[in-house]
């Protein structure tokens, strides 16, 4: 199981991401935009909102640091915008993880299927630490 950094930015990820591949010599950075990700009807993007990165990874020091840009209009804290992301092959192992940090903490979004992973949730634990669980199903 690997603990990767999470970034998150304020309109401006983009922008970090190609800075940090340069700085890094990491090459082009594959960046995924929220337009591309599958429609909900529930939420629909304005043309502003389908520009901004959904998700980014590099590859820095044999460390996966992994970049988004946060939804207009949600909080954004310079100093907060950092949380730690379990990415497992071991379901059993992650759920018994996120299970006990979200006994003592407060869980964002249950373990549930999304359309990048099978199982993904969110939570912060009680020490107001933001985690994200996501299972490699490698498929």
């Amino acid at each position: 199981m690997a603990v990767n950094v999470y970034m998150n930015f304020n309109g401006n990820c983009r922008e970090a991401v190609e800075y940090y591949a340069q700085i890094f010599n990491v090459g082009t950075p594959e960046i995924m935009t929220f337009g591309e990700q599958p429609p909900h009807p529930d939420y629909p993007l304005s043309d502003e909102m389908k520009q901004l990165v959904l998700h980014a990874r590099l590859n820095i020091f044999d460390s996966d640091v992994m970049f988004s840009d946060t939804m207009p209009g949600m909080p954004f804290t310079v100093g907060n915008n950092i949380t730690l992301a379990i990415v497992s092959k071991n379901l059993d192992e992650m759920k018994s993880a996120f299970n006990k940090l979200g006994r003592d903490g407060t869980i964002n979004m249950e373990l549930q299927e999304t359309f990048f992973s099978k199982y993904y949730g969110q939570l912060t634990d009680k020490f107001g630490v933001y985690w994200q669980f996501s299972y490699d199903s490698e498929e």
